[in-house]
C-alpha cells in the first residue's frame, strides 16, 4: 500500500490562497476516482476538488474556514501501489494512532441521537400533551400563573375534576426536570441558549466585500418614483401573445433594456474604478450583475453583453445565470466582470433601500416593490402602478447631477416603454 497526497491546486488568476469551505469525506472513508472531496473558495467562486485516485482517506489537511496556500497538503489517501508520496519513518509513525485509541476515536465520531436524554432524567411514563385544539381546563388564576411562568397548559397534567389544572399541578410540573422533546419554548419563556455560527466560505466573502465597499466607496443614494402602469400593460400583453413560444417575461429584462439605452448618454456610469491605480475604465459593453440570493448568501452572476440581447434573450440568460448561482454551479467567469449591478427583492423590496455599490463598479440600481395607489394625473385622482428605484453611486466617480439625470432617463424610458425600442 502507498500514500497519495492531494495538494491544493493552482486555480489560476494568480490566486495564492483559497479558503477551505467544506469537506465531503472524513478520515476512514473509501473514496472513488473523480469523487469530490472538498469545496474551496476563491475571491470569486466556489471550486470543487476531486480526487484523482481511489483509496482510503488517511488525513485531512485543514478545517472548514481555514485559509490554505496553493501547494499545501489538502488530503492524504491510502492507495494500492506506491502512491506519490513517501513519509519519513518517524513522521509516519507519529501520524498513525495507537491501536488502543482507534475504538475511542471512532466512538467519538458517532453522532448522538438528538432524542437521547440521560437515564436519570428520562421519565418512566411521560404524559402525552393535549392536542393544540383541546383547551385545557383551568381557573383564571392558574392561567395567569402559567403565562407568567412561560408554561403551555396543554403540557400540564390536570388532577382536578374533568382534568382541571390546579395550582398543585403547576407546582408538580415546575418541579420536574426539563424533558427533551416534550415542551417547545413558549413565547414568554426565558431563554439562555446561544449559537455560534462561524463566518466562513461565501458568508465570509460577502462580509469582506461589503466591508471593503463601505470603507472605500463614497456612497450616495438617489430614490425616484416611477409610474409603471404602461410598462406592466405591455409586459402582460407580450406574455399573453408570446409567452408560450418565447417564455414569460418578468420586469427584469425591461429594466435591463432601460439601463442599456440610458447608459448610451451616461458612459461615466457604466464604468469600473481601480482606486489603487487611480484609473476609471468606461465600458462599451453593458455587463449587468444580477444580485441573486441563494441558500448560502448573496451572489452576483453576470448577464454579459446586455446591449446585444432582446427582451427574451436577456430574460433567458438572467434565469440561467441566476439559477446557476442559487445552485452553486456558477463558474468564476459567470460571477465576475460586471459593469453595473441590478438588485431586486421583488415583493419584499420595500419602499426605499440603500444598496451597496458592487466594487469596482460605480453604480447599482435597486428595484423596490410595485404597488397600486391613488395618484394625481392631470388634476384627476387615478389608481396607478407605482414603483421606486433606489440607486447608489460612487461619488468619487459619479457626480450627483449625473446620477439624477441618469435615473430620470431610466424613469422616462420605463414610463413610456415604446421608447425602449426606438433606435
Amino acid at each position: 500500500m502507498g500514500t497519495h497526497v492531494i495538494k491544493m491546486p493552482d486555480i489560476g488568476e494568480g490566486i495564492a490562497q483559497v479558503e477551505l469551505v467544506e469537506w465531503f469525506v472524513k478520515v476512514g472513508d473509501l473514496i472513488a476516482e473523480d469523487q469530490v472531496v472538498a469545496d474551496v473558495m476563491t475571491d470569486k467562486a466556489t471550486v470543487e476538488i476531486p480526487s484523482p485516485v481511489s483509496g482510503k482517506v488517511m488525513a485531512l489537511g485543514g478545517q472548514p474556514g481555514e485559509v490554505m496556500s496553493v501547494g499545501s497538503e489538502l488530503i492524504r489517501i491510502e492507495v494500492e501501489g506506491n502512491g506519490n508520496h513517501v513519509d519519513a519513518p518517524q513522521a509516519k509513525a507519529a501520524e498513525t494512532p495507537p491501536a488502543s485509541q482507534a475504538p475511542k476515536q471512532a466512538a467519538q465520531e458517532q453522532p448522538v441521537p438528538a432524542t437521547l436524554t440521560p437515564p436519570a432524567s428520562r421519565p418512566a411514563a411521560p404524559l402525552a400533551p393535549r392536542q393544540a385544539s383541546d383547551k385545557p381546563l383551568a381557573s383564571p388564576a392558574v392561567r395567569k400563573r402559567a403565562l407568567d411562568a412561560g408554561i403551555e397548559l396543554r403540557y400540564v397534567h390536570g388532577s382536578g375534576p374533568a382534568g382541571r389544572i390546579l395550582h398543585e399541578d403547576l407546582d408538580a410540573f415546575l418541579s420536574q426536570p426539563q424533558r427533551a422533546g416534550e415542551q417547545p419554548p413558549s413565547g414568554y419563556a426565558k431563554r439562555t441558549d446561544s449559537e455560534q455560527v462561524p463566518v466562513i466560505g461565501l458568508r465570509r466573502k460577502i462580509a469582506q466585500r461589503m466591508q471593503d465597499a463601505k470603507r472605500r466607496v463614497a456612497h450616495f443614494s438617489y430614490v425616484e418614483e416611477i409610474d409603471v402602469t404602461a410598462l406592466e400593460a405591455l409586459r402582460q400583453q407580450l406574455n399573453s401573445k408570446h409567452g408560450q413560444d418565447r417564455g414569460k417575461l418578468t420586469l427584469l429584462p425591461f429594466l435591463v433594456r432601460a439601463l442599456v439605452v440610458a447608459l448610451r448618454d451616461f458612459p461615466q456610469i457604466n464604468a469600473t474604478y481601480d482606486d489603487e491605480a487611480q484609473v476609471i475604465t468606461r465600458h462599451g459593453a453593458v455587463h449587468v450583475g444580477i444580485a441573486t440570493q441563494g441558500d448560502n448568501g448573496l451572489m452576483v452572476p453576470v448577464l454579459r453583453h446586455a446591449e446585444a440581447g432582446n427582451l427574451w434573450a436577456n430574460a433567458a440568460e438572467i434565469a440561467r445565470v441566476a439559477n446557476a448561482a442559487r445552485t452553486n454551479k456558477a463558474s468564476r467567469e459567470e460571477l465576475s466582470g460586471s459593469t453595473i449591478t441590478l438588485t431586486s427583492l421583488g415583493a419584499l423590496g420595500g419602499i426605499v433601500s440603500t444598496p451597496v455599490v458592487n466594487t469596482p463598479e460605480v453604480a447599482i440600481v435597486g428595484v423596490n416593490r410595485m404597488v397600486e395607489r391613488p395618484v394625481v394625473v392631470d388634476g384627476q385622482i387615478m389608481v396607478r402602478k407605482m414603483m421606486n428605484l433606489s440607486s447608489s453611486f460612487d461619488h468619487r466617480v459619479v457626480d450627483g447631477m449625473d446620477a439624477a439625470l441618469f435615473i430620470q432617463a431610466v424613469r422616462s424610458l420605463l414610463e413610456q416603454p415604446a421608447c425602449l425600442f426606438v433606435e
